[in-house]
């Protein structure tokens, strides 16, 4: 019965939403306003033009900023933030379990393409994967269910023959469940503080466990 693992990206293979939410919050320290975590934490797991900092801090100012300048600046910063960061600890190993097993490897992630298989190539990774579904590739990104569908069309597979998907924000659990797969949640250090109770397990880190104890625990969990 279970044929694959599907992962989200962002925050979930390689932390880019700290670096992203850090670089916005130097340009909103610049101009002598905040960018709270209350005010960002919607926007996790969303397509990036599903929020738009520049026009929070617009509002905050009352006047109008070079949202041009301002997004090249944040996107500067956050790159280099992002390209001191490693590979989230416990996913290579989870691929390599995969793998062992014989399991199909997905990506279903709300950023873009080239985003995503940059990030992967850059760390060799992009050919572990079987399928990776992006904005790109759908109308409504997550919460909605349009990327994991995506997913299991590519894979030719049914929601029952998925062993999990994997995911680090609310918004991305909920469109898991909704193409109806097993899916665990995995926090990290934005998303700890939000509710996960939609997920069908929560770990703190993909290195709590072995891959062989989580697929025991998956299958003990579904029935299998």
């Amino acid at each position: 019965m279970i044929k694959a693992v599907i992962f989200d990206f962002d925050g979930l293979i390689l932390d880019t939403e700290v670096p992203c939410f850090r670089a916005w919050q130097e340009i909103f320290r610049r101009h002598r306003c905040e960018l709270t975590l209350d005010a960002w934490a919607d926007y996790i797991g969303r397509a990036p033009e599903t929020f738009s900092p520049c026009e929070l801090l617009e509002k905050l100012l009352k006047r109008p900023v070079d949202l041009e300048r301002l997004n090249q600046e944040q996107l500067a910063h956050a790159l280099k933030l992002i390209a001191a960061e490693s590979v989230l600890p416990g996913v290579v190993d989870l691929l390599d379990g995969a793998k062992r097993q014989g399991l199909k490897l997905a990506v279903a992630s709300s950023s873009t393409r080239d985003w995503v298989c940059g990030h992967l190539a850059r760390f060799g990774l992009e050919g572990r994967f079987d399928c990776i579904r992006c904005s790109d590739d759908v109308e409504y990104t997550k919460p909605a269910a349009d990327l994991y569908v995506a997913v299991l069309d590519a894979l030719g597979l049914q929601p029952s023959e998925v062993a999990f998907a994997l995911e680090d924000s609310p918004h991305g659990v909920t469109a898991a469940k909704a193409a109806g797969l097993f899916c665990i949640a995995v926090p990290n250090e934005l998303t700890r503080t939000l509710s996960f109770d939609h997920a069908d397990l929560v770990l703190s880190s993909l290195c709590d466990t072995t891959f062989e104890d989580l697929m025991a625990k998956v299958e003990t969990d579904r029935g299998c």
